[in-house]
């Protein structure tokens, strides 16, 4: 596999198109870190690391709304990719619908989002858009 975090972002586009609630995928680093983002800004419900076999699972609970079944996601996107890496400075952070999403951003001092990583003044790759 050439590109782990897109994975991640297809693994959750297709059970949200699917109405799953819970998706698993296998664990690294930057996937755990970007599962917390998301937990923390409330696109998910719930996260769980499992330690299984050499590499490990991520667990995610999927949120959706009780009344009409949509997900918290609308969308998902990733910006950044192995043939074209995405950079962007603290002053052209990129704004997801104009500040109502979030782009998750690879920095130099840890993942965070665009909001973060521009209060910090710092840049980097940006991963996805998330909305």
């Amino acid at each position: 596999m050439t590109d782990p975090i897109a994975d991640l972002l297809t693994r959750v586009r297709n059970a949200i198109k699917a109405h799953h609630r819970i998706v698993e995928i296998p664990a690294s680093n930057l996937k755990k870190e970007v599962t917390k983002i998301l937990f923390d800004k409330g696109y998910i419900l719930n996260y769980k690391f499992e330690d299984e076999g050499p590499q490990g699972i991520i667990k995610i609970a999927l949120k959706y709304n009780p009344e009409d079944r949509k997900s918290a996601i609308k969308s998902i996107k990733r910006v950044s990719r192995p043939g074209l890496r995405q950079y962007a400075g603290h002053e052209n952070m990129p704004r997801v619908l104009n500040g109502l999403g979030i782009a998750i951003v690879s920095t130099s001092q840890g993942v965070m989002t665009d909001k973060e990583a521009r209060a910090k003044n710092i840049g980097g790759e940006v991963l996805c858009y998330v909305s």
